[in-house]
């Protein structure tokens, strides 16, 4: 009996070690562009630092898989919460990736070729590496496709490349929206009425530009007030922050200038991500960010979700605590699995 009691301490000390002084790995974009005041992976990184986690910087481009191996040329990185004087990074190296306990995944879309191939590297990090999000459902999780496993929460929606398609769609429902299917930030979103005749001539600039199908969507007026973005952590909705659009704009993402607005969720809210919540969590998309407009769920973001200082600002709370939090959780679920195992 003692004997089995000073094992599963031995364990615990084990797993407390584990997750104090993380080395967690942020892959992102370039350091010194971000705006601090609304950046969600900044935020979440200086909490960590805070806890005393050790943070190595790395854009997608300095991935190299070599013999079979994942290492990133990037920089230890330090973190200031002053605008202009924000990041310290230490003398650049190859660091393996192996060694990390934490790969943060954060760079923003386009969702194309190049941000596909990252997460496919990051699939050689052995299972004691905790990426965030899973790098195999990131890839299998395009926002506005992985959304259709959920039909009954979606307005109607149509993908394809077919213009006849397209145009009975239209007839059917009068007001749409058009965009590409792996667009981000509001980029490339047309309104379309029954009678615009500027149709034919996006769907011929989108051909031009892509190969891709396009996705259609009935309008919601609804977006007019505004619509909102649902942070997610663990499958559990933990902030709601309204994206309101300018005059005269049908795009609502901050990218496109859509400002903060205060917001709760609904009773429908609640139930959409009560929907979606145990799928995220089993997929291990630990940080997720919803969009809805009226009643209908548009999309999930799960490459790059925003919205964490936004909300933080107008509810007075820390969100990125919750995030560090799931992040040391599924760290020590992970070195419970190892150090146990026989």
């Amino acid at each position: 009996m003692i004997a089995a009691r000073e094992a599963n301490s031995e364990c615990l000390h084990l797993l407390e070690t584990s997750i104090m002084g993380l080395t967690i790995a942020v892959q992102m974009d370039p350091i010194e562009s971000i705006d601090i005041t609304t950046d969600s992976t900044f935020v979440t990184a200086l909490e960590a630092q805070r806890r005393g986690h050790r943070l190595f910087y790395y854009q997608p481009r300095g991935l190299a898989l070599r013999h079979n191996r994942l290492v990133a040329r990037g920089q230890a990185m330090t973190l200031q919460a002053v605008p202009g004087d924000h990041y310290r990074l230490g003398t650049e190296e190859t660091f393996d990736l192996a060694g990390a306990d934490v790969v943060f995944m954060r760079q923003d879309p386009p969702f194309d070729l190049a941000y596909i191939t990252a997460t496919h590297l990051l699939e050689h990090l052995p299972a004691s590496v905790l990426v965030v999000n899973d790098p195999a459902e990131v890839r299998n999780a395009p926002e506005k496709l992985f959304v259709t496993r959920f039909p009954e929460l979606m307005p109607p929606t149509l993908i394809t490349a077919d213009r006849r398609e397209i145009e009975a769609f239209r007839r059917e429902y009068r007001e749409i929206i058009v965009k590409p299917l792996f667009g981000a930030g509001g980029q490339g979103v047309f309104h379309l009425g029954p009678e615009d005749e500027n149709l034919t001539s996006i769907l011929e600039l989108f051909g031009t530009l892509s190969r891709e199908p396009v996705i259609v969507q009935r309008y919601l007026p609804e977006v007019r007030a505004g619509d909102k973005r649902i942070i997610l952590i663990e499958g559990e909705a933990v902030g709601v922050v309204a994206r309101v659009p300018q005059t005269g704009e049908a795009r609502a993402n901050f990218h496109s200038g859509g400002a903060a607005a205060p917001s709760r969720l609904s009773a429908r809210d609640q139930d959409i991500c009560n929907a979606i919540g145990p799928e995220l969590r089993a997929r291990g998309l630990v940080f997720a960010g919803i969009d809805v407009i009226g009643d209908y769920l548009t999309e999930i973001n799960v490459t790059s979700p925003t919205g964490i200082q936004q909300i933080n600002r107008l509810d007075g709370v820390r969100l990125e605590e919750r995030l560090v939090d799931a992040i040391e959780t599924r760290v020590g679920g992970t070195a419970r699995l190892i150090r146990t195992s026989p």
